[in-house]
């Protein structure tokens, strides 16, 4: 059986504040499991250790205590690196290069030949939608323009697992369309994708599973479907119901032939409800 794309295992980060020994605990037995080919959500509020999840997992920084593993190597292994892409909240780039000057950059320090760039740069600048740019000057790109460069840029060693933090912070909603149907294309070619954001509609609309952090901790995770589901509800979704079977309808429908049933199962809350309510939740609890 193949190995978890990410494994996080009682993942713990303190950072020391001062010489008095003052300390922030960032990071706080975290535990959870990406699989190959999963869109994994990861949200929480600012200061809820999102990032520092990250840079551990990347190898950026170290763990205090616990371990991060990308498909069975320790994230300290810089072979984990090799499947990885990355695409930070504010990337930076050579605001002189082009487009297509930035990709052959990357995909150079990637240690792809000049063949494999020439082809991979030309796949990746139509897949997000800036061929007619490749020509022009970073400088002159939108932000959107330049987020999906970076996604470009994320994915030319053709990685297994791509960690995607704010990818669409300050893009507009046709940019933001365009990373998205990136990200389920991704997917589809069963690439792993943690992506972090503040965009819960987005969120919802491209995860499997999906992590709720606050200040450190764990409070909710697992398949999307299942968190949002409201389990002390029940609702019935029926095609051509006539209105006066809506008081019947416990009784008869499943003995009407005119009444089709839909859809049956918990009726769904929002990601946006659930977070609110997590996260205000234990922020009221903390305060009592």
């Amino acid at each position: 059986m193949s190995s978890p794309a990410v494994e996080v295992d009682n993942l713990t980060k303190i950072f020391s504040l001062s010489l008095r020994r003052d300390y922030l605990v960032a990071v706080q037995n975290l535990s959870f499991t990406v699989a190959a080919g999963e869109v994994y959500g990861l949200i929480g509020p600012n200061g809820s250790g999102k990032s520092t999840t990250m840079k551990v997992i990347l190898g950026l920084m170290k763990a205090t205590r616990g371990s991060t593993r990308i498909f069975g190597l320790d994230s300290r292994d810089v072979r984990s690196r090799h499947q990885v892409g990355f695409l930070p909240e504010n990337p930076y780039f050579y605001k002189h290069l082009t487009g297509k000057e930035t990709l052959h950059f990357y995909g150079k320090l990637c240690g792809l030949k000049k063949r494999d760039r020439n082809e991979r740069c030309a796949e990746l600048l139509a897949l997000v939608d800036l061929e007619d740019a490749a020509d022009r000057r970073l400088g002159g790109y939108s932000k959107g323009m330049l987020q999906r460069i970076g996604l470009a840029q994320a994915i030319i060693q053709r990685p297994q697992l791509v960690i995607l933090d704010e990818p669409t912070a300050g893009v507009d909603p046709s940019g933001s369309r365009k990373i998205r149907d990136l990200i389920f294309q991704l997917k589809e070619d069963g690439v792993a994708v943690i992506l972090c954001s503040h965009l819960l509609e987005q969120v919802q609309e491209v995860c499997d599973r999906v992590a709720i952090m606050q200040k450190g901790k764990m409070l909710r995770e697992g398949a999307l479907n299942e968190l949002i589901a409201i389990e002390d509800e029940v609702e019935l979704v029926m095609k051509n119901l006539p209105p006066d079977l809506q008081a019947q309808i416990e009784k008869l429908v499943n003995d009407d032939a005119q009444a089709q049933m839909v859809r049956a199962g918990h009726p769904r809350t929002t990601l946006e409800r659930l977070f609110l309510s997590e996260t205000e939740g234990e922020e009221g609890s903390a305060h009592e």
